[in-house]
């Protein structure tokens, strides 16, 4: 028998972190930084047919010192690589990035010195969104997993905590070593 039991109808029982999380989730406001054909599916996604809007995030701030997603829809010259940075720099923590399209995520097709070969070389990167150009449903489906993300981070000391020992996960992974082949039993 639990406290819920007990408890009159009507009364609901969580935690701070949860609607902290909650509340995060739902006001997210993007600046868009749109660079190549991937910048015309993300308006379409503002569109009618798609409605950011309710996810609350119809309001795409001109500013970045008022965001708290930066939306990186393209490739990224060389030349763009530290304007990028900078209005990255100029968001307010706690901040988010979701890379749009095979071209900022990795480069794409464009395999040269002038074409930064990954935002996140620049930025660090939350969700990657494949797909050349990735359709606006996608682009809806990684807000979807941003929100989940959002909801479920800590606050305050926990959330050093977890940063720390998601750093530590990371420097024990094994490097991905290309071209070499697994030993098998018997070599």
């Amino acid at each position: 028998m639990g406290l819920e039991e007990k408890l009159p109808s009507g009364i609901l029982l969580t935690t701070v972190e949860k609607v902290a999380g909650y509340s995060r989730a739902r006001s997210v406001w993007p600046a868009t930084f749109g660079l190549a054909c991937c910048a015309m599916e993300l308006m379409s996604t503002g569109g009618p047919r798609h409605d950011l809007a309710r996810f609350g995030m119809e309001r795409a701030a001109a500013t970045p010192r008022q965001a708290d997603l930066m939306v990186v829809a393209g490739r990224v010259s060389q030349k763009m690589g530290p304007v990028l940075r900078q209005i990255y720099d100029q968001m307010p923590e706690p901040k988010w990035v979701i890379s749009m399209g095979v071209c900022a995520s990795s480069g794409g097709m464009f395999n040269n010195y002038a074409v930064v070969q990954g935002v996140d070389h620049i930025v660090p990167v939350d969700i990657y969104l494949p797909g050349c150009p990735p359709r606006p449903e996608m682009l809806l489906d990684a807000i979807v997993k941003l929100h989940d993300k959002i909801e479920n981070m800590k606050l305050g000391d926990n959330r050093e905590k977890e940063i720390t020992e998601l750093e530590q996960a990371h420097l024990r992974r094994l490097p991905l070593v290309v071209g070499s082949r697994p030993e098998e039993p018997g070599d």
